[in-house]
């Protein structure tokens, strides 16, 4: 498998904010990352659940881990639920072994 450059993208429903994340998610994407869900914290009327789609993750490393703790904590402050949703078993397995299952709801 190939891993391409990494894209991040969005979409918004009354309920929830999807952001999904293609390629490689690691350092490179950290303003895109934080560009997708910073309006909808900041603003105390918008969503209350984040979904983080994995599915077409083919990389990730410790600066997306990161990336993730700062999104719960920013949005954990106002009480918004964060999953992590649809992670290939390599994903997976690199999300188990930082303890993220304490962390987020891994769907």
């Amino acid at each position: 498998m190939s891993t391409l450059p990494g894209n991040v993208s969005v979409i918004r429903t009354d309920k929830e904010t999807i952001i999904h994340v293609d390629g490689k998610f690691s350092f490179g994407l950290h303003r895109q990352f934080r560009d997708a869900y910073r309006h909808e914290i900041s603003d105390r009327k918008k969503q209350k659940r984040f979904v983080v789609d994995l599915s077409k993750t083919e990389f990730i490393d410790s600066s997306a881990l990161g990336m993730l703790i700062v999104l719960r904590e920013e949005a954990g402050t106002r009480e918004q639920q964060i999953e992590l949703a649809h992670a290939h078993p390599q994903i997976r397995k690199v999300l188990e072994e930082a303890s993220f299952q304490r962390l987020f709801q891994i769907t």
